[in-house]
């Protein structure tokens, strides 16, 4: 992956990449590189720097999405966003592509998830449930392209295991290509369409209101989705 192309923000403190399919925020079993660790060998050639170079994760995207992931290039940074996310302070707002059409245009949804490690995938579950945890988000649909899938526009107020491919899939709307919760068929690149569109934060050191926006992956059935928003 070329980093250079895939920065969206970046100073002293943070850099946003527009994340692609198939990267991973974080290790796992495979021992594929992290974008992590990109980003410091980007920037230590980038920047001449001679020692280690701090690159720190303050969210976190599944392998399949696509779009906007924070990282921190200070420990101090690194902190203070750490605790704006766990006081809910970051809103981030997503796009999926769904061949269903949602049940209502828009809606609220609270259900109680349960994850099961062994499957890595999450069920909705009866409340109170030993080991579940409160997943929310809003939805809207916002378009609907010429081949008939539907974007939905999701708002997120918690950050559960697989949350918004689960909740989604309890609904009827099935997220294109994402054969773990119930489509048809996979997308050509292994991924599914989930896209981190945004994400609005206060700046850790500057103290500044800022949006960082991710353009639509570059494929013709996000195409017509790309100016959408500001048309709304």
């Amino acid at each position: 992956m070329n980093i250079a192309e895939q920065i969206l923000y970046e100073d002293n403190h943070l850099i946003a990449l527009n994340k692609c399919c198939g990267q991973i925020v974080q290790g796992d079993k495979t021992g594929d590189r992290t974008m992590p660790d990109e980003i410091k060998d980007f920037l230590k050639i980038r920047d001449n720097k001679p020692g280690n170079v701090f690159c720190g994760v303050i969210h976190r995207l599944d392998r399949p999405v696509s779009g906007v992931v924070l990282f921190a290039k200070t420990s101090k940074a690194l902190g203070r966003m750490n605790n704006a996310v766990k006081e809910r302070e970051m809103q981030k707002r997503y796009w999926v592509l769904t061949k269903e059409m949602p049940p209502m245009k828009g809606g609220h949804l609270e259900n109680w998830l349960l994850r099961n490690e062994k499957q890595n995938k999450s069920f909705v579950v009866r409340p109170g449930t030993e080991g579940a945890k409160l997943a929310i988000l809003d939805y809207k649909l916002i378009g609907i392209s010429d081949g008939g899938y539907h974007l939905i526009e999701i708002e997120l107020h918690t950050g559960r295991h697989h949350q918004i491919r689960a909740q989604l899939a309890n609904i009827g709307c099935v997220i294109k290509g994402d054969l773990k919760y119930g489509a048809e068929r996979s997308n050509p690149d292994g991924g599914i369409s989930l896209h981190a569109r945004s994400i609005t934060f206060v700046h850790p050191v500057q103290k500044t209101p800022l949006t960082i926006t991710a353009p639509v992956p570059n494929e013709p059935i996000w195409s017509k989705f790309e100016n959408i928003d500001k048309q709304q």
